[in-house]
């Protein structure tokens, strides 16, 4: 038996991120001020260094709080559980909650800081809830008189893909919690700005974002360079933050299988009653641009399908830029309802989950539409509304060509 070693070398790093611009500056903007900063295992510079530990060491800085978003400031708390204030092992700094009894910092949790510092790898998925974090921290800041910066870090996806109608007012929560699309195609200093802009005078926060160097609205995270430190334990690699839209909103109804508990999450759908050719072929046969996909056998080791033997489809995406990511749930929900009409995902699926897709969807009246004859151009037209007027209003906040 032959066994081949590889050699395994990260690419060049092309961009430098908001953290190794502030540290090329000196930490001007922070020198001598009192600062809470709201990270996690994701806030780190080129080197891999912590932003925690970088600000915690900078003899000009005095880092007094951190603040921890969804998973914790160091990334020991799961999806969904809530994280407790405590004392950071490592620098012995107050960790404070913005996932537990309260998500916007309180007045009594912002005493004694000058400036918040933001520094969070995000998705690009209006769902995330790093960006709520942000923008409710913002919110407390402006009303406590404290300064906020935005390290900015890259759009996974890019600065191009948006898609999806803006959030309704009654589908307002901490999974969407701004009136943006599913997919924004911002940076999160280049939405901190829009956020900032959207509130009345008096209600906004002294805001500045360091800049990144390098990065370009072309750019998807693969091809920045940078190395990929999961921003939650689902998304594991950065093809993963491409893959969270494909499938993320049928996830939520928990009706079949979208890989979450196997080995590639996100990147496929499959249940025991559906049969994998069968659904690959009508899903081919609608030629989606950019996108193939491939029959799948899986036993999932964790969450839906446990242990069972499961059968459906991987997406392949073999053209980035012309597939359509939020478009694919919606049609694979179309053809299992054609091949399974006793299956039809809202007939099926669990009613008391309906609220949370119609929060991630942004709206009561893509479920409702959509059950009515299982069709996604039932929808099609209502899910691209806002698309169009959002590119062109959110191109006055762009800080990258």
């Amino acid at each position: 038996m032959c066994l081949h070693i590889y050699n395994v070398q990260a690419q060049k790093i092309k961009i430098k991120t908001g953290i190794e611009v502030l540290k090329e500056q000196n930490f001007k903007c922070i020198d001598g001020k009192r600062v809470g900063l709201i990270t996690n295992p994701t806030g780190v510079d080129n080197q891999m260094r912590s932003t925690v530990d970088i600000l915690h060491e900078a003899p000009n800085v005095k880092l007094v709080a951190l603040y921890g978003p969804e998973h914790g400031v160091r990334g020991d708390s799961h999806a969904g559980d809530a994280v407790g204030s405590s004392v950071d092992s490592i620098t012995g700094l107050p960790l404070l909650s913005l996932y537990g009894k309260t998500r916007k910092p309180t007045p009594e949790m912002l005493k004694g800081v000058d400036v918040l510092v933001y520094d969070i790898q995000d998705i690009g998925c209006r769902s995330f809830t790093y960006i709520s974090t942000m923008g409710l921290a913002m919110e407390a800041a402006a009303e406590n008189g404290i300064e906020v910066i935005v390290l900015d870090r890259p759009n996974p996806l890019g600065g191009n893909k948006v898609e999806g109608n803006l959030t309704e007012d009654d589908c307002i929560s901490f999974v969407s919690q701004f009136k943006i699309p599913y997919l924004y195609g911002l940076t999160c200093g280049e939405l901190a700005q829009m956020l900032n802009e959207e509130q009345p005078a008096a209600k906004r926060c002294k805001l500045q974002v360091v800049k990144m160097k390098g990065w370009k609205r072309k750019m998807n995270y693969m091809q920045t360079g940078l190395q990929w430190i999961p921003s939650s334990p689902h998304i594991p690699q950065p093809v993963s933050a491409f893959f969270y839209p494909v499938s993320g909103i049928l996830g939520e109804l928990g009706y079949i299988s979208i890989g979450v508990g196997y080995t590639i999450p996100f990147q496929l759908f499959a249940a025991s009653w559906i049969e994998a050719d069968r659904l690959a072929d009508r899903l081919n046969a609608l030629r989606l641009p950019g996108i193939q996909f491939r029959p799948i056998h899986l036993k999932p080791f964790y969450a839906f399908g446990k242990g069972e033997d499961l059968q459906g489809v991987q997406v392949h995406l073999m053209n980035y830029e012309a597939a359509a990511l939020s478009e694919i749930q919606f049609l694979v929900m179309q053809e299992i309802a054609v091949l399974y009409p006793d299956r039809a995902v809202f007939s099926h699926a669990d009613p008391k989950r309906f609220r949370m897709f119609d929060q991630v969807s942004g709206s009561k009246q893509i479920r409702e539409l959509f059950s009515k004859r299982n069709r996604w151009e039932d929808i099609r037209d209502y899910w691209y509304k806002d698309v169009d007027s959002f590119r062109k209003y959110s191109k006055r906040f762009h800080l990258y060509k």
